[in-house]
């Protein structure tokens, strides 16, 4: 919207300045600082607003972590503040010529949108069980499928559409179209589908500890950033020998406004919290951060950049086999873990909460440099 303006207003009056909007570096600083601002300041009046609707946290009782029931006084839903401070920058400094653009924005809306149904009726209708999982992942199929479908067919897409990059071999691609365009297109939405479900599950199941999700995210967020502009810059590009992606540099806006809505998140965030983000956050998050995975080819680094993410989801993927197979076995189900998923696992052998989340950064810092480290080291 911005870019449009103030291109019309460099071609038409040559207003100084005006034609630095043209560089995707000056419009990425924009959009992060304008969503840092948007979050800081708006999410303060959505938080009042939350807390006089009475849009409190359900808690668990049964879990065995006592110290996390005085946490059901704190407001949910708080993931409206990331969303608005995504989504807002975006349209303002993004062009919006871009398939990139929207595709992202639809992702992050739509799915924001079923975790807000979910958080609704866990807070407001006092269904602790929430949307029920047919919906949701009715919901998650929807997007991978749209996802999928315009990342294929799009012309835009159409030379390197059923391709993907294979992390530290050079010049190396899958090609999902090996068996040809018939079965090409059928292999490729089946990945996407299963790709958006699962990074949007995962990062829902590590929004459980004060900043965990909102700061792991905004460290993921500054790594695809990296990728987006590189990838969308053909002297970049050629330079790291890595697939040159026409139009991508666009997602670089994108992820600039989501780091800068995370950060100004955790301003609220951090122990002891006072607001958490609920589904409404974690959903569009995470389904972002799958459909930047397909977007950028990099769908094979999502279990190194989202590492925390996928251990989240692999430490319940284990305690859930492991109980039902000595359940069946020994007629007694036995456990992998003190509970899942494993920050809990972790507050069950007496680390204080925040030195799990700080940790847990530590290790997405570190897995992030590794990402980065593939576009040389092929």
């Amino acid at each position: 919207m911005l870019y449009e303006l103030f291109t019309w207003l460099d071609s038409t009056y040559d207003v100084p300045g005006t034609g630095a909007i043209a560089f995707i570096s000056t419009r990425t600083a924009l959009a992060a600082i304008t969503s840092l601002l948007i979050s800081l300041f708006i999410g303060k009046k959505i938080i009042s607003w939350l807390s006089k609707l009475q849009l409190k946290e359900v808690i668990r009782d049964d879990i065995g972590l006592d110290h996390h029931l005085a946490k059901g006084s704190t407001p949910t839903m708080g993931g409206v503040i990331i969303i608005l401070a995504i989504v807002i920058p975006t349209i303002l400094w993004a062009r919006l010529d871009s398939i990139y653009s929207w595709l992202i924005v639809f992702v992050t809306l739509t799915l924001g949108g079923v975790g807000f149904i979910d958080d609704y009726i866990k807070v407001v209708k006092k269904d602790k069980s929430g949307l029920a999982g047919w919906f949701k992942i009715a919901g998650q199929v929807f997007v991978g499928l749209i996802v999928g479908a315009t990342l294929y067919f799009h012309p835009d897409f159409e030379s390197f559409n059923s391709l993907t990059t294979v992390p530290f071999l050079k010049n190396v691609n899958i090609d999902y179209a090996f068996f040809g365009d018939t079965i090409g297109w059928i292999i490729y939405l089946t990945v996407a589908v299963f790709i958006i479900a699962a990074v949007s599950n995962a990062t829902n199941l590590t929004d459980g500890l004060d900043g965990l999700a909102a700061g792991t995210s905004a460290i993921c967020g500054i790594v695809f950033a990296i990728f987006a502009y590189v990838s969308g810059r053909v002297d970049f590009s050629g330079f790291l020998d890595i697939m040159y992606l026409p139009g991508a540099g666009e997602l670089t806006i994108f992820t600039a406004s989501l780091i800068g809505a995370c950060i100004g998140f955790l301003w609220y965030n951090t122990n002891p919290a006072s607001v958490f983000m609920g589904d409404t956050g974690s959903l569009a998050l995470g389904g972002a951060f799958g459909a930047l995975g397909l977007m950028l080819h990099k769908e094979l680094l999502l279990p190194f950049i989202c590492g925390i993410f996928f251990f989240e989801t692999l430490s319940v993927i284990i305690q859930t086999t492991y109980f039902k197979y000595t359940k069946r076995k020994y007629g007694e189900g036995k456990r992998v873990f003190l509970m899942t998923p494993i920050h809990h696992h972790y507050e069950k052998k007496g680390w204080p909460e925040q030195k799990i989340v700080v940790r847990f950064w530590i290790i997405t810092i570190l897995l992030g440099i590794l990402s980065l480290l593939t576009l040389k080291i092929r």
